[in-house]
């Protein structure tokens, strides 16, 4: 699908116009015989963000692991567990965020550690990279995957990328200021990760064993988002993020019979 954006062209490298930040003054030199006072509401309503899929340059002065976004919060030392179904297997799925940092491409990101267990046995291993950019957008910016048999042996690596290397991108996981309709890219090494989001409503329900979302009586926004790969045309996913928490379910709409929904947050 189409970005809903418009082109420009930043200090040699291009980038778009589109609903990620907010009160970005560009395209305020277009305002042409608006008064000042209009100019400034008219780039108020605008928002900034790089295109993931064209950015080669990473600014390290632009970015920081300590994650803040309330809508993907990632405090060193908090773990968030989900239980879950994938056809008729129970899942549980243990995501840890570490203390760890590491370099890529000169960003620090924080490291997450991603376990999931399936009928009781550790069946998947992710070391997740994520970052901050100073507009408050959080970027994906690799993963190291492991697949595990019940003999506990690793039988595959595969949708393994690290930004800069194999010609892998960096990709926008979630917004700062999210809007409905806008969609992203969210990592990219073609053939192997080539994930995508779109967000449907910020208005959603949802319900877990960690609680219900969406009525307001507790002031948290619920994010719907639709995630998808053209590497796996057929599928199609729904995830829940609420403001202040972070992702509280997922579910597969199409093309699978995934559920995932949060039951516990521990903190260190």
């Amino acid at each position: 699908m189409m970005l809903r954006s418009k082109w420009l062209v930043v200090g040699g490298i291009v980038a778009v116009v589109a609903a990620v930040g907010a009160g970005m003054a560009i395209g305020a030199a277009a305002a042409g015989g608006r008064s000042s006072a209009s100019a400034a509401s008219g780039a108020a309503r605008r928002h900034h963000r790089v295109d993931p899929s064209l950015t080669q340059r990473y600014d390290p002065d632009r970015y920081t692991a300590r994650v803040s976004n309330p809508w993907f919060p990632l405090k060193p030392g908090i773990t968030y567990v989900y239980r879950g179904t994938d056809g008729e297997d129970r899942t549980r799925d243990v995501f840890r965020v570490t203390d760890r940092t590491i370099t890529i491409v000169g960003v620090e990101c924080r490291v997450v550690n991603d376990r999931v267990f399936t009928n009781g046995h550790l069946s998947e291993k992710t070391s997740d990279y994520y970052t901050q950019d100073v507009e408050g957008n959080v970027w994906y910016f690799g993963e190291d995957p492991a697949e595990y048999n019940r003999s506990g042996k690793v039988i595959s690596r595969a949708g393994t990328w690290r930004t800069g290397r194999h010609g892998a991108q960096a990709g926008i996981f979630m917004q700062a200021f999210p809007q409905v309709g806008d969609q992203f890219r969210q990592e990219f090494r073609r053939g192997h990760a080539e994930d995508h989001y779109m967000v449907l409503s910020l208005s959603a329900e949802v319900t877990t064993p960690y609680g219900h979302f969406g009525d307001n009586r507790l002031r948290r926004n619920v994010e719907l988002t639709k995630e998808w790969s053209p590497l796996e045309p057929r599928v199609r996913d729904h995830k829940y993020y609420v403001r202040g928490i972070g992702e509280v379910a997922e579910v597969t709409v199409r093309g699978g019979h995934e559920t995932l929904d949060l039951f516990a947050i521990r903190k260190r």
